[in-house]
């Protein structure tokens, strides 16, 4: 049987092992291009901004899949159209999020200052004050539901994993879990309201009940990627420490939350991010107050979303002060979920297992 390897040289010539290829520069050219044009029909139609931009982003993919057509292959045209379409719909994405958060600086960067930081709005009249008191009550109802939330969302996860496996049980509360991921913000705020006035009648507001109301969405979402950490710590570490008599429960101390708590205490950490933004249960449970309260048992208590909901919504005869101060605390809220999604970065490195080399 006669191969290509038995075949002499001049008969392979026109195997071609590689075929012609778009300049690099060639989506950067397509782009402008396509800008270009589409700038050009804007003058003559009178089109908008927005409209430039979408016909920009046709032409684009149109033009260089086909020129890759007809310059490489089928095949290459395909992977540039579909780079192209990704490319732009992470594009698209990005344009609410830019302009959310451009729009949030510009508003809100001009009141930040030391006193925004430092004072409340206790006897604060017609003149700008500040939101430590919201600050204070965020953190500590934040603090409150992480409290609630993390050992029951944690062991929840280790029985789920170690302990009932695929039996019906873990089912049922996997099932559970999942229903209370889906249960809307304001509903929660609602069950802490009534549990609550079981126990200290009607009217009752603190920031317990704040932190209650957020500790229910928060479970779910901690047993959820407990959950899954823990399904990646391999059987080996475990059998290995059967193996050599060690009980289980120590197993699961020593080797198995040691070898998970990287990504659990990133799934922690998402989670709190997650929740410090709610408003609706704190505008039930927790109320809302001029002043600063560091008690979680008495009185309500402040928090920023609900100072942005109130200082927005109900200015009172100030708004040209009371409005940029909830544009201020909106920055904030956003700064402070930025460095909760960076610390569970660096705490998700810090404690990730050590592999040898």
């Amino acid at each position: 049987m006669t191969t290509l390897m038995d075949k002499p040289s001049d008969a392979l010539d026109h195997v071609s092992l590689k075929h012609a290829r778009l300049p690099r520069w060639a989506p950067v050219l397509v782009l402008v291009i396509a800008f270009a044009a589409s700038g050009l029909l804007a003058l003559l139609l009178g089109w908008g901004p927005v409209a430039i931009v979408v016909v920009a982003l046709l032409i684009y993919l149109v033009v260089l899949p086909t020129w890759s057509r007809v310059v490489e292959n089928r095949r290459s045209a395909v992977d540039r159209f579909v780079t192209a379409l990704v490319w732009v719909a992470l594009g698209l994405a990005f344009v609410p999020l830019v302009s959310l958060l451009w729009t949030v600086i510009r508003e809100g960067a001009p009141v930040l200052d030391a006193k925004f930081f430092t004072w409340s709005m206790r006897n604060i009249v017609g003149e700008k004050g500040g939101i430590y008191h919201a600050i204070i009550g965020t953190l500590l109802i934040t603090a409150c539901a992480a409290v609630i939330s993390v050992p029951i969302g944690l062991l929840t996860a280790i029985y789920l994993v170690e302990y009932g496996a695929k039996s019906r049980m873990a089912s049922s509360i996997r099932f559970l879990v999942d229903v209370m991921t889906g249960i809307p913000s304001i509903v929660a705020g609602l069950f802490a309201y009534a549990l609550f006035v079981v126990f200290f009648g009607p009217g009752v507001h603190m920031g317990l009940g704040g932190g209650v109301a957020l500790s229910l969405l928060m479970i779910p979402i901690v047993v959820r990627s407990s959950e899954e950490m823990l399904k990646l710590v391999p059987t080996d570490l475990r059998e290995a420490a059967y193996a050599l008599g060690v009980p289980k429960w120590k197993t699961i101390v020593k080797v198995v939350l040691p070898t998970a708590l990287a990504g659990i205490i990133t799934g922690v950490t998402l989670a709190i991010a997650r929740v410090i933004g709610e408003t609706a249960p704190l505008l039930i449970i927790a109320g809302s107050t001029d002043s600063t309260n560091f008690n979680l048992f008495k009185d309500q208590m402040m928090t920023l979303p609900v100072f942005i909901y109130y200082s927005y919504t109900q200015p009172g005869n100030h708004p040209e002060i009371a409005r940029p101060m909830a544009w201020g605390a909106a920055l904030v809220l956003i700064l402070i979920v930025l460095v909760l999604n960076l610390l569970a970065r660096v705490l998700g490195k810090i404690f990730a297992p050590k592999t040898g080399h």
